[in-house]
């Protein structure tokens, strides 16, 4: 049969894919590139239907519409805030159909080498045009990726082997790793660093039975080493993202997001699809790419995080002195209307009390008195990478006010007045000041260098990664204490 459309639609779709992956680089271009997205993967989806292995349409159609079902549902309830925990658990289902997929793809080599065995055949030997009589008769016989498997040669074979290896630990990896991060995400599992006694020496011990499952699984093609192999990459998942601590979390969600690239990658070679391969290859390497820069605007090492966070601290941090003084909603109101430069910083608090348009309110309002008014915005803001600028977006704010770190950190000392929302390790001048703070050299806002800096928070807890901040307890500093969104609520009237 000629498949040809199929091809042909695959190209148009990887086309429309690379087209949205880039328009998602501005807020501008965003929109248009979600529906380069859909478009694209509608068509791929289509086009998979009447390609290669088609069959079992009503229990295609099915699943695809129960799939959409969930996935309008999800749209619908999900709130902003829980954005990041909603993008880690899908990660775990490309993850945990990558386990799926490699475990089908070696249940059809045992019933291909049984069938050719029961016929008395060897398999696999020879090309499929030097296959005898009786050899051709039981390849023939199977459809949809078997046929593909039964015209296979002994290296091909091995290669296959290989690639349902890689697919099944990289996908094995990313569904419990997934899963860790979605409930540290989700508050339902301890955001501190965890590691089990043992700590590197665990995941150096399950790396190593990896290896060993991946040679003796190539030698025997038995399930032992293929059952072998998924538990501990079952278990490296587990205890990589359980030994990284809340800080890190947007780094994770990143890399989570490349790994579960590469296991759909790897499914496209199991499967011979060459759609799930770019598309595989496009998200494990923007993945692997977003993390790196994360990384680098945290001054950390992709290696180390992904290899245990911050860690602990070296010695002793230093000691948090003076006291954190509050000022009601009057005090930041003058202070407001004399200021003529202001700085807003943005951090998960907002995001939690849906404050979004309220902060875009006070900003209409300050700007319409003449002030300069701009956000500031780290790199790890929130617990997903652009969290922020995707809720200001929500509330209108003007993208060109939305300042990145690089952009506005010099700025500080000629600001009147700086307003931190709901943000804490990404203003924290213990990153410069104590070398033993386990965010130590972590390039950070520096508002302490406003003349006047307001911070809008619930009570005096320490953030999510569990770290005091002496921002909150500096002289020029005052504590606006109450939700974020209640707190603006009785702000914003006092802005004339």
């Amino acid at each position: 049969m000629d498949f040809g459309f199929t091809t042909a639609a695959y190209v148009v779709a990887a086309v429309l894919f690379i087209l949205a992956l880039g328009g998602l680089s501005s807020q501008e271009s965003a929109k248009r590139a979600i529906w380069y997205g859909i478009v694209g993967m509608a068509l791929a989806v289509v086009a998979t239907l009447i390609g290669p292995g088609s069959g079992l349409w009503l229990f295609s159609i099915v699943l695809i519409a129960g799939g959409a079902v969930i996935g309008m549902q999800l749209a619908q309830r999900v709130q902003m805030t829980q954005m990041p925990e909603l993008v880690a658990a899908m990660h775990s289902l490309v993850g945990l159909a990558a386990v799926f997929v490699g475990l089908n793809a070696h249940i059809e080599i045992g019933r291909v080498d049984a069938a050719f065995a029961a016929a008395g055949e060897t398999f696999p030997q020879l090309e499929y045009g030097a296959l005898s009589g009786a050899a051709k008769d039981v390849a023939d016989q199977f459809r949809g990726f078997a046929a593909i498997v039964a015209k296979k040669t002994a290296v091909e074979i091995n290669i296959l082997r290989v690639e349902l290896v890689l697919g099944i630990w990289i996908g094995a990896v990313t569904f419990t790793g997934s899963v860790i991060a979605y409930g540290k995400l989700a508050g339902r599992v301890n955001s501190a660093a965890e590691k089990l006694p043992g700590g590197h020496l665990l995941n150096i011990a399950a790396a190593a039975i990896s290896v060993i499952s991946l040679f003796w699984y190539l030698g025997s093609g038995g399930f032992l080493p293929l059952l072998l192999l998924t538990l501990a990459a079952l278990f490296i998942g587990y205890h990589l993202i359980m030994g990284i601590g809340g800080a890190d979390m947007p780094v994770v969600v990143s890399m989570l997001n490349s790994y579960s690239g590469w296991a759909a990658a790897a499914i496209g070679f199991s499967l011979g699809n060459d759609l799930l391969i770019v598309v595989g290859a496009l998200v494990g390497s923007s993945g692997a790419i977003l993390s790196y820069i994360m990384c680098k605007a945290m001054n950390r090492s992709f290696v180390s995080v992904i290899l245990g966070g911050f860690g602990g601290p070296a010695g002793e941090q230093m000691a948090v002195e003076g006291e954190q003084i509050a000022i009601d909603a009057d005090g930041v109101a003058a202070a407001l209307n004399e200021a003529d430069s202001v700085i807003i910083i943005p951090g998960y608090g907002m995001a939690v009390a849906q404050a979004q348009q309220n902060v875009a309110e006070l900003v209409r309002k300050l700007r319409a008195k003449g002030k300069n008014v701009r956000f500031a915005i780290h790199p790890v803001a929130g617990r997903l990478p652009g969290h922020m600028n995707v809720l200001l977006a929500e509330a209108k704010v003007p993208y060109d006010i939305v300042m990145e770190m690089d952009e506005i950190n010099d700025d500080f000392p000629d600001t009147d007045v700086a307003i931190v929302i709901g943000s804490n390790d990404i203003v924290n001048p213990a990153a410069q000041d104590d070398p033993n703070s386990p965010i130590a050299g972590m390039p950070v806002l520096e508002c302490w260098k406003a003349k006047q800096v307001f911070v809008s928070k619930r009570g005096q807890g320490t953030g999510y990664s569990g770290i005091e901040n002496p921002l909150f307890f500096k002289d020029n500093t005052r504590m606006f204490y109450g939700d974020a969104k209640a707190s603006l609520d009785t702000l914003l009237p006092k802005i004339d």
